[in-house]
């Protein structure tokens, strides 16, 4: 069972999935990442997905740069989550987040900040911490170190 298929554009978007990769060996979810490209692979996306589907994946993450259709094309073809990462490839990201959260009525795509390879991560952990308690606890616990870190930047500002 794969609990999460990231999808990558081009080879060149792996250093934004390596932050989601990050937070999946952090919390322990199981993902599989490779890359099909919107346009120059269609086939190889849909055939992606569908075997995805085989896997019971729960979320779909793809990161995509400039023209970013990828996460729409998977949307298309699933009804489970998709989580759109756009990509700094051109014009600050600004055309890749566009065009991930312009989506047609039905169609939706959840999209992070540019970049945020793990935010993407950490969403697709709340999805599936719907059905999982043991990962609701470990999420949790994360946002509490979060909150802690904060405190001690607090406490050393000026230090």
């Amino acid at each position: 069972m794969t609990d999460v298929t990231v999808i990558l554009g081009s080879k060149s978007d792996r250093d934004v999935a390596k932050k989601t990769i990050g937070i999946f060996d952090k919390f322990g979810i199981e993902h599989e990442v490779t890359v099909a490209s919107a346009h120059r692979t269609p086939s190889r996306v849909i055939e992606i997905i569908d075997e995805a589907h085989k896997k019971d994946v729960k979320v779909f993450i793809a990161v995509a740069g400039l023209a970013a259709h990828l996460p729409g094309v998977v949307a298309a073809h699933t009804t489970k989550p998709v989580i759109g990462v756009p990509v700094n490839a051109e014009l600050d990201g600004n055309d890749s987040l566009l065009s991930i959260v312009q989506m047609p009525p039905g169609i939706p795509v959840a999209c992070v900040g540019i970049g945020r390879g793990d935010n993407a991560g950490i969403l697709a952990a709340q999805i599936i911490a719907v059905n999982d308690k043991e990962l609701e606890a470990k999420l949790y616990d994360y946002r509490k170190e979060l909150a802690q870190k904060v405190e001690k930047d607090a406490l050393s500002l000026f230090e």
